[in-house]
């Protein structure tokens, strides 16, 4: 096509199509992996999404460790009764599982709001956790979990707080009591779905608890790899 042409043709374009296709390459958003999960889990909050990112992408260049295959987020700014935990395959970006999560009985009734790294706090912990090693306990197949931010949540082991089912986990008591049971601080799921959820995070993979108020220390990454 000659110049004369390809001019008279984008004369015919919209302003909207043109801006973009003379000044620099169209980039689609849903190409970033953050854009491209946040579009896979349309509940979930963008930010956390992003977040949860940057925070386990810090955390394999501090380890120097491989990096995850798969993600876990869990947004405690919504209520208990409300699905807010989610699991991504980041490899295939896209979501694996939505699903009911507990927060510890020193966190809050319906609303987590409290959070903590004490031992007997009964509090929920924040920040980015490595799903290390999985075991049969008081609450069946359960998964440790590691903390690795200091002073946010790296007492998780000592504290036993672990990923595990529990039958308090219904969302049907939302109609009686106005929220789901609560945990002594551990992440609890529904029984249904404990099993599945251990299954695709053991073994290294990562999961970030979400607060809005609260910034993760793995956020001020000195060398944050791209996304």
């Amino acid at each position: 096509m000659s110049i004369l042409k390809l001019v008279c043709f984008l004369s015919l374009l919209s302003p909207a199509f043109l801006l973009p296709a003379l000044s620099q390459p169209v980039i689609s958003h849903a190409s970033t992996l953050s854009q491209a999960l946040a579009d896979s889990a349309p509940d979930a909050d963008p930010m956390a999404i992003a977040q949860a990112l940057q925070a386990s992408a810090c955390a394999t260049v501090k380890l120097g460790s491989k990096p995850a295959e798969r993600l876990a987020l869990i947004d405690y700014s919504r209520p208990s009764v409300a699905r807010r935990l989610w699991i991504f395959d980041l490899a295939a970006r896209k979501l694996l599982l939505s699903d009911y999560v507990a927060h510890g009985r020193g966190s809050g009734d319906n609303f987590a709001h409290a959070f903590s790294n004490r031992e007997g706090s009964l509090q929920s912990s924040l920040g980015l956790f490595m799903a290390s090693e999985s075991y049969f306990g008081a609450h069946g197949l359960s998964l440790r979990l590691d903390g690795l931010e200091p002073g946010i949540n790296d007492q998780a082991r000592a504290r036993a707080i672990v990923l595990h089912g529990a039958d308090y986990v219904d969302p049907s008591l939302g109609i009686t009591q106005g929220r789901i049971g609560r945990s002594h601080g551990c992440p609890a799921v529904r029984p249904e779905v404990a099993d599945q959820v251990i299954d695709i995070l053991q073994g290294g993979q990562m999961l970030y608890a979400y607060y809005p108020d609260r910034q993760s220390s793995l956020l001020r990454c000195a060398n944050p790899p791209t996304q």
